[in-house]
């Protein structure tokens, strides 16, 4: 049979395993591996949001009101698609400004005011001592239930017993401790607590198994499924009552879900593990969607336990809020039962530990930190500081605790679990609008903070707190009925006379309202200062800086007195380090005598943020540096500047990433017409050889045939004529290909002079002469006499007219085919033209031949003019020379294919060899 004592061992165990993860942790980041630089650790760690409520609570809150429930978690899951703005922008600001807690962002961000921060921290407090009862009540009551297993007997009034006998004490003295091991062994609250996030990973995975082990047993183990708990809990009657039970309301539904929208980041153990906790702002991404899939998967058997407790206890003398525990328990699941209970206890100091240690840092930096300034003002001040204020927060801690034990013991059972967190959620509530408000409007001010916050919260405390304290008999209950002195529209339930309301919605409407009311009202009526415009810039403009952004500062200081006074609450080896990194980033070194610049001391005011708040380093830096004073239009012409220089930044940085864009698509571009030339040389090389083996094979086998004494003499010669001719043509066929790839590919081979053209043109003529006459043509020429020089290669420019001339032969008809050549001067130019007799070219072809003339292209189409390969060689040589050839036809009439050619002897600039950029050919007809 289990007992107190081995349920306390057990306990013990499992807190002991959380330290040895924790401290593990910690040694693999003193060495340099985290172990939660992990997106899925973050995702865990901000399930530290289901506590005990959520493990215990949620089963309690569906028997009451059905599906009721469902909006605490529909709001994180709605909300958390607008983490990436603004849950990063947080953590930008945090980073940069080395902001430990939710009192330091609101504190900073309005002009780092100590008043603001404390107000932030007395609502913090005492907002969150109603959860922290939550969580002691929900462990009290598992070990005082657990403990009498295999009876289940409900624990009686705490205000019964005496106060050594209450568990409720006892767990809050042993949270106090483990809180202290886990989180105040450093000062610096702005170093991550990696061993604290490692351990609440690990506890997350711990509740949402035992919470899935429970549903198991229940659903598949008492019952068939799903299916069957639903038929059972309808013939009991159950359903109809749930159903009738279930909240319609919208504005409730809304209400829930906007609180839970807002605790899931404004709770200060969310914002500690969300934003300070935060090591990298990419984790975001993942948590995005696998923090909702959690919240989806520890609620998936709520509704089957909420049924079956019902079923298995219908006299309703089982607290609901215990069905979780209780159904192991009556069904003998000895082992699930300790599961179930471990799984409790997971769930409620993984909140105590990270709320706590939240705001103790809190109350140290924004409570007592002020007054020990004033109290060392007139004094000495002690040499080490880091001592002193690790006491703070561990005193902070306790007082916390006992705190929240007080409520507990006072009115905390006045409450299901689920309610009392509600009322912790209506009071964080508060810090939405200077919190997001601060982020994205400059003109939010320290009065209309305070303000907005003092409002809020004090109608938070007459409209919630005080009636949980008048439903435990500590306030009269005509409060409640009645309203103060007796006055009805001041009833804190039914405030001004807005009746029809629960009690959460009601306060929530009205603090919210008073509170961005008196914000916005109060901001507009007196307008920020310079201090408080300096910081609103930084807050509001956080996404537009690459690196942390450094505050307005004007004055003298020195860096060895800085320095001296970090080591004050740091220590020596931590702030040497911290200095020698700085000067390393800045790129100079470091030398404690030279006066400290603007950069040097925001840098020592953040390392000092890190261990007591904004606001109280703000005081400090100022005790050893002379600061001059800003004016508001100083301020703001420095942050114009400050604009205009990041927009010219920014846009040089996009013109660099064009240019780098640009660099990279132009190397491609190369490679790959580098790889081109080299298919075109491998394709080239190919076809020649496929051309010329079988040219070889027919010189051979028309040998053979020529000495065959079976033909007739006549007949060989003939037959042998015809493959001759047949066999130079495809020899010169060869041989354009190779020289139209080897001029396109800009490797030909060239042999520059001046040229005679009107010689060069007579060659020609000679050369093809016996093609004419076997043609039966005959060729006119008119050539005037003179020098027609032009700087050419001579035998290239012999190829183009040789061309001309053989194409103009294929065309004329036999017998009376007639050529013109002519030689004209044009002033500039020489132009010579090749005339035929020819059919010429139809008009419906015209077109598209010309226009494939233009492009240089010729695939075949081109060939019913007798271009072939020859023209589009001859254009390549041609216009390497700076001159233009192109074609003139009528249908029936011949065609004239014509160049012209630069006058002179000289070679043209280098501008002018290459292709022209004028269309190629050009119909003239």
């Amino acid at each position: 049979m289990l007992g107190g004592p081995l349920i306390i061992l057990i306990s013990f165990l499992y807190l002991g395993l959380l330290f040895a993860i924790a401290y593990w942790a910690d040694r693999r980041a003193d060495q340099g591996r985290s172990v939660i630089d992990r997106p899925t650790v973050y995702a865990l760690s901000l399930a530290v949001y289901c506590t005990a409520w959520t493990y215990y609570g949620s089963v309690g809150r569906a028997v009451q009101s059905g599906i009721g429930f469902l909006p605490i978690y529909l709001g994180p899951t709605l909300g958390a698609a607008l983490w990436v703005f603004l849950l990063l922008k947080m953590i930008r600001v945090s980073k940069s400004q080395r902001i430990t807690s939710i009192a330091d962002f609101i504190s900073s961000r309005h002009g780092k005011s100590h008043l603001l921060g404390g107000l932030v921290t007395v609502i913090a407090v005492v907002g969150i001592v109603p959860y922290i009862a939550l969580q002691l009540k929900a462990v009290s009551n598992s070990f005082t239930i657990f403990r009498h297993y295999p009876e289940i007997i409900m624990p009686g009034k705490t205000a019964a017993l005496p106060i050594w006998q209450d568990t409720a004490l006892y767990v809050a003295l042993l949270l106090a401790l483990f809180t202290i091991l886990f989180g105040t062994r450093h000062l610096d609250a702005s170093e991550r607590h990696e061993g604290m996030v490692a351990a609440i990973a690990f506890e997350s995975i711990v509740k949402l198994v035992a919470l899935t082990a429970v549903g198991l047993f229940v659903t598949f183990g008492l019952y068939q499924g799903f299916s069957d708990v639903m038929q059972q809990a309808q013939q009991a009657g159950l359903m109809q009552s749930m159903m009738h039970a279930t909240s319609v309301s919208d504005l409730n539904w809304f209400s829930f879900s906007f609180l839970a929208a807002m605790a899931v980041i404004l709770l200060p153990r969310q914002f500690q593990v969300a934003v300070v906790e935060s090591s990298s702002e990419r984790h975001i991404t993942r948590a995005v969607w696998l923090f909702p899939l959690y919240l989806l998967l520890i609620n998936i058997f709520v509704l089957p336990i909420a049924l079956a407790g019902q079923l298995a206890f219908p006299n309703g003398n089982i607290d609901a809020d215990t069905f979780v525990l209780t159904l192991p328990i009556a069904h003998g699941q000895e082992w699930l039962a300790m599961f179930s209970y471990i799984g409790g206890l997971s769930a409620a100091t993984g909140m105590v530990i990270v709320e706590t240690i939240a705001l103790s840092t809190m109350v140290c930096n924004d409570l007592v930190m002020p007054l020990l300034l004033r109290h060392w003002r007139s004094r000495t001040v002690p040499a080490d500081l880091t001592a002193v204020l690790l006491r703070v927060r561990r005193g902070a801690i306790f007082a916390i605790l006992l705190l929240g034990y007080t409520y507990f013991h006072v009115a905390g059972e006045a409450y299901a679990l689920v309610s009392i967190g509600l009322i912790s959620f209506a009071a964080v509530a508060q810090f939405a609008p200077t919190m997001i408000g601060g982020l994205y409007w400059r003109g939010g001010t320290r009065a209309g903070a305070l303000a907005g916050l003092g409002a809020g919260f004090t109608i938070w405390l007459y409209t919630l707190l005080l009636p949980s304290f008048a439903k435990s008999g500590w306030l009269p209950s005509a409060f409640l009925e009645y309203g103060p002195f007796g006055i009805a529209l001041l009833k804190p339930q039914a405030l001004f006379g807005l009746e029809e309301m629960n009690e959460i919605s009601h306060c929530l409407f009205w603090s919210l309202t008073a509170n961005i009311g008196a914000y916005l009202i109060v901001s507009l009526i007196k307008p920020p200062n310079a201090e408080e415009t300096a910081q609103a810039s930084l807050f509001v403009d956080a996404m537009k800086y690459d690196r942390p952004a450094v505050g307005l500062w004007r004055g003298s200081a020195e860096v060895a007195e800085l320095k001296r006074l970090a080591v004050r609450f740091l220590g020596r080896n931590k702030v040497e380090e911290a200095f020698a990194a700085f000067s390393d980033r800045r790129g100079d070194t470091y030398n404690p005598s030279k006066p400290a610049d603007a950069e040097t001391v925001h840098f020592a005011e953040t390392l000092l943020t890190g261990a007591i708040g904004s606001a109280s380093a703000r005081v400090m830096v100022a005790s050893v540096a002379q600061e001059e004073p800003l004016g508001l239009d100083e301020v703001m012409g420095i942050l114009d500047e400050a604009s205009r220089i990041r927009a010219y930044s920014k846009e040089l940085e996009k013109k660099s990433r064009e240019l780098e864009a640009a660099t990279a698509e132009l190397r491609e571009a190369n490679d790959r017409l580098k790889e081109l030339d080299q298919l075109k040389d491998d394709f080239m090389s190919s076809v020649t050889h496929e051309l010329r083996t079988p040219l070889t094979s027919i010189r051979a086998f028309s040998e053979m045939l020529f000495d065959d004494p079976r033909i007739q003499l006549e007949d060989r010669k003939r037959f042998l004529g015809i493959i001759v001719s047949e066999t130079e043509r495809l020899t010169r066929l060869v041989n354009q290909v190779l020289d139209l790839a080897r001029i396109e590919s800009g490797r030909g081979e060239w042999t520059t002079g001046e040229v005679n053209l009107a010689r060069m043109i007579q060659q020609s003529i000679e050369a093809t002469e016996q093609l004419v006459r076997d043609k039966g043509a005959v060729i006119e020429t008119r050539i005037p006499d003179g020098d027609f020089q032009v700087w050419a290669d001579h035998d290239r420019l012999m190829q183009v007219m040789l061309n001309l001339l053989s194409n103009a032969v294929k065309f004329v008809p036999g017998d009376s085919g007639k050529i013109r050549v002519t030689l004209t001067d044009n002033r500039e130019s020489y132009q010579v033209s090749v005339a035929d007799n020819g059919p010429g070219i139809a008009r419906d072809k015209q077109e598209m031949i010309f226009e494939k003339f233009q492009r240089g292209d010729d695939d075949g189409t081109a060939n019913s003019m007798g271009t072939g390969l020859g023209l589009p060689i001859s254009r390549q040589i041609i216009e390497h020379f700076g001159g233009t050839l192109w074609v003139e036809s009528q249908p029936g009439k011949g065609a004239i294919f014509s160049f012209k050619m630069p006058k002179g002897s000289d070679p043209l600039p280098s501008n002018e060899t290459g292709p022209s950029d004028e269309p190629t050919y050009t119909d003239r007809g």
